[in-house]
């Protein structure tokens, strides 16, 4: 995993870095307030001194001609009423005289923090080694800091730990689909994984139901190319040998081109069958087209134009039904959908009615709406379909009549079931009480609004 484009490294990094420049400004603001606390307490101190000297000399205190003592950093001078010093501290380098209250002196090279307190029978001045006195200060505001310089490492080592268990889960997942097989689609676990990653694990899973059911729809596909084509290619590699027999009958010769002319026919209507119910039940993302508002009046026309010449060729009336209520069906309300794919089904069901109708029948459609939901029917006059075997005429290669003259490939209703499938379209059968034959109506769901 490149630490460039790592969560755990960015977050870690983002985290960490964050705590570091808390933990500086918050040393930074602590040893700066500490120094301002030292330097308050040392001049209280210095008061207090001056205070305490009022009464008379500490016998505490160094004299002047005293043994030098290098650690002490107190000078204290007294001045009696008439002016005399009555005492001055070892080492003592201030001046004679100074201001009353706080002052910064500087003598003989060094500074000096003075206080001055004056009363009417002496005058009392001590003062402190700036150097001295700062060195304190700053060793009592290290003293404040180091609670961070121990604290800061504790806490980023405890951020660390937190990040790592809470992005393992997703670590975990991330394991589970490296070491998955190639024909694996089944759902990964999201338990335990965080709010902001759950919605992606479940497009993911999504994503592989979609995955799966295109490598079930391929399979198929191949299984039923298997299956369907199997037959009509022994059959025309029969009559293909047929015809080096019939060289002497050119009547017989020309008969047997025209069947393997239909059969050939046949064999390409399958194919093209097959590749649509693939097309179809691949679901919208490999269907031609994307979904948008369909007006059904459209596909009425298309697909009745595109049946009419074989029903002519069999001399069946084929048209659209008038509908009681013309002004419902200019009311008729759109469908969400892709217009090729409807006009598919239509077709599919016009051709069924008129393969199985008789010649000079009669085979109508129409479209009406009922309680605002779009209904489409298609009756004719045929044999229909007995009520046991409508429940399976959607499955691929059912024929309801093996008897009858007009054979095909058992596709077409299954292609007309995926693609009501896919527009959430129900599929009805029953008898039709006008025309005698079957009755085929489809519930269509009106389109959203956007």
């Amino acid at each position: 995993m490149s630490g460039a484009h790592s969560l755990r490294h960015r977050l870690l990094g983002f985290v960490l870095v964050a705590i570091l420049l808390a933990a500086v400004l918050q040393a930074v603001t602590a040893y700066r307030g500490a120094l301002r606390q030292a330097d308050a307490m040392f001049d209280d101190h210095l008061q207090q001194m001056a205070r305490s000297l009022q009464g008379g000399i500490p016998l505490g205190l160094p004299q002047a001609g005293a043994e030098d003592d290098p650690g002490y950093d107190l000078y204290v001078q007294i001045w009696g009423q008439d002016g005399t010093q009555i005492f001055r501290s070892t080492r003592s380098a201030l001046p004679p005289r100074a201001v009353l209250g706080f002052s910064d002196v500087e003598a003989h090279g060094n500074r000096y923090r003075v206080y001055t307190l004056q009363t009417p029978l002496q005058t009392v001045q001590i003062a402190q080694d700036l150097s001295a006195r700062t060195a304190r200060a700053r060793a009592l505001a290290l003293r404040a800091v180091l609670p961070f310089a121990w604290l800061t490492p504790l806490l980023m080592l405890a951020v660390w730990w937190i990040i790592k268990r809470s992005l393992a889960p997703i670590e975990r997942t991330r394991r589970v689909v490296a070491s998955r097989a190639a024909d694996d689609f089944s759902p990964l676990d999201a338990a335990g994984l965080p709010d902001e990653v759950r919605p992606l694990v479940d497009e993911l899973n999504l994503l592989f139901g979609r995955v799966r059911h295109a490598f079930e729809t391929q399979k198929n596909f191949v299984a039923d190319a298997a299956h369907e084509l199997r037959s009509p290619l022994t059959a025309l590699k029969l009559q293909a040998q047929t015809l080096r027999r019939l060289d002497a009958d050119p009547a017989a010769r020309e008969a047997g081109i025209a069947r393997l002319n239909q059969g050939i026919d046949r064999a390409i209507r399958g194919v093209e069958q097959l590749l649509l119910l693939a097309r179809e039940e691949a679901g919208p993302d490999q269907g031609a087209g994307t979904a948008a508002r369909v007006d059904l009046r459209q596909v009425v026309q298309l697909a009745v134009a595109d049946v009419l010449p074989q029903a002519r060729h069999k001399q069946i009336d084929l048209g659209v039904a008038e509908n009681p209520s013309a002004q419902g069906v200019q009311a008729m309300p759109e469908v969400s959908g892709q217009l090729e794919a409807l006009r598919i089904l239509l077709r599919n069901l016009l051709e069924n009615a008129v393969k199985y109708t008789p010649p000079g029948g009669q085979v109508d459609v129409s479209l009406e709406p009922r309680q605002g939901q779009p209904v489409l029917t298609v009756e004719d006059s045929g044999p229909g379909i007995a009520p046991e075997n409508r429940p399976r005429v959607f499955d691929r290669f059912f024929r309801a009549s093996d008897t009858a003259q007009e054979t095909g490939s058992g596709l077409g209703l299954a292609i007309v079931k995926a693609i009501a499938d896919r527009h959430g379209a129900m599929l009805a059968l029953d008898a039709s009480e006008r025309l005698g034959g079957l009755k085929v109506e489809v519930y269509f769901a009106p389109a959203r609004a956007v």
